[in-house]
């Protein structure tokens, strides 16, 4: 499906964003290995989400799904071998289910086929293989690629782990295996990324201790059900952000948002831009930092992202890009090849779609390097989403400082994490 935008004046209302699904994913996964009967309120229904729920719902745990809550009764840590086609899970276009999962599975005493679409059949899984093969699980792929066979192995062997890149989904991949494993699993990487998978085990019961860049983790004998209250998911609510910032006139208010501080590199970096941004009535739901944000339009100078704050901010490097073309200076990203092997290569599609806009967005090999143009308008055109989210949703917010009319190519992929995202779009665009 295309979409067609508009310019358009200012923005300006309060809105809600849909649930976090870095913790949406998390808390499928736990509950479903606990013993009795978990709560997930406020999770996402998103395609990425369900491809979780459906998978353990195939291993036993019973996933009800009722007034926006999930109820979750666990299979415990011993999960049933599932019996869909040739013991396949399918994990669609979702690189967190495919990899989380496969520390789990890691674990059992079956073999699982994962597979995946087309898009997450060309992201890379060696990066889970290599730690997961020193435990002592079996694992083959098709040349470091989907589809995974897993053979588990009970119990695993403990280890200790440095992984050269800054990534949650290994670490939570290596995490999870190492509540199968004989001893203390110990996972360092170089800056800390996202630690939801450390914060929910430690609920869970499960013994976490964490030291800098570095967590421990005991083999557990089971963890405990809870009740999860999911926030607001910042890696959503940074497209509004943008808006506001970049629409002259603008003022919004954005309800419920987590602003986990291993998530909020954006917002740190905007404030040095000289953004307008507030963190109000903060406090802490489901032992996750949650917060109102207030955004009005900014002047903006430019400012450079290194390795350092990378993996604080990942995911909200696209529409970064589109903020820093309309700052006065020459911003440069660095440290974030990460970029290139996300749902398409985002360095590559933001770069393209950008010129096609009339931005000066020059691609590096690990960033880019970006021309501002203080607020000089942008010049619609027809674009392609590559089918990616977040390509879709930044491409989107240009739009509505883009004279003309813009088209966006393949729109209806928003779905995958924000299904009702050109709906909220529409209520606050004046």
């Amino acid at each position: 499906m295309d979409i067609k935008l508009k310019k358009v004046n200012s923005i300006s209302g309060v809105v809600e964003v849909p649930a976090d699904k870095s913790i949406t994913h998390r808390a499928v996964m736990l509950s479903s290995l606990a013993e009795g009967d978990s709560i997930v309120r406020n999770y996402l229904p998103s395609d990425d989400c369900n491809r979780t729920i459906e998978a353990f719902r195939q291993m036993g745990a019973e996933i009800k799904i009722d007034n926006g809550n999930l109820y979750i009764k666990g299979a415990g840590l011993n999960l049933k071998k599932p019996q869909d086609g040739k013991y396949n899970i399918y994990a669609g276009n979702s690189g967190t289910t495919s990899r989380l999962i496969s520390g789990i599975l890691a674990g059992q005493d079956f073999e699982t086929i994962i597979t995946g679409d087309e898009s997450l059949s060309k992201r890379p899984m060696s990066r889970i293989i290599e730690p997961l093969s020193k435990m002592g699980t079996e694992i083959s792929s098709n040349d470091g690629l989907l589809p995974l066979a897993i053979k588990g192995k009970n119990p695993l062997k403990a280890m200790n782990y440095i992984c050269d890149k800054s990534t949650a989904q290994v670490k939570s991949a290596v995490l999870f295996a190492g509540l199968y494993a004989d001893g203390a699993t110990i996972y360092t990487e170089p800056e800390k990324s996202r630690d939801h998978s450390e914060r929910m085990l430690k609920a869970f019961g499960a013994d976490v201790r964490v030291n800098g860049n570095s967590v421990t983790i005991y083999p557990a004998q089971k963890l405990l059900p809870q009740d999860i209250t999911v926030p607001g998911d910042i890696s959503s609510a940074v497209f509004f952000i943008a808006a506001a910032l970049i629409v002259p006139g603008s003022s919004l208010t954005i309800k419920n948002v987590g602003v986990n501080p291993t998530r909020d590199g954006f917002i740190d970096v905007l404030k040095r831009m000289g953004a307008e941004i507030s963190l109000i009535n903060l406090r802490e739901i489901s032992n996750e930092p949650v917060c109102d944000i207030e955004v009005k339009y900014s002047k903006l100078k430019a400012a450079n992202i290194d390795a350092s704050i990378v993996p604080r901010m990942v995911d909200e490097i696209p529409v970064f890009v589109l903020i820093a073309t309309q700052a006065e200076g020459i911003t440069k990203i660095s440290g974030a090849g990460e970029l290139k092997v996300k749902e398409t290569d985002r360095i590559a599609a933001v770069a393209s779609q950008f010129k096609k806009l009339g931005a000066q967005v020059e691609a590096l090999d690990d960033g880019f390097i970006i021309s501002g143009n203080g607020g000089i308008p942008l010049n619609g055109n027809l674009l392609d989403s590559f089918e990616d989210h977040r390509i879709a949703m930044t491409l989107s917010i240009a739009s509505l400082i883009a004279g003309g009319e813009t088209i966006i190519k393949d729109s209806n992929c928003v779905s995958i994490s924000f299904p009702n995202f050109y709906e909220v779009l529409k209520n606050i665009c004046k």
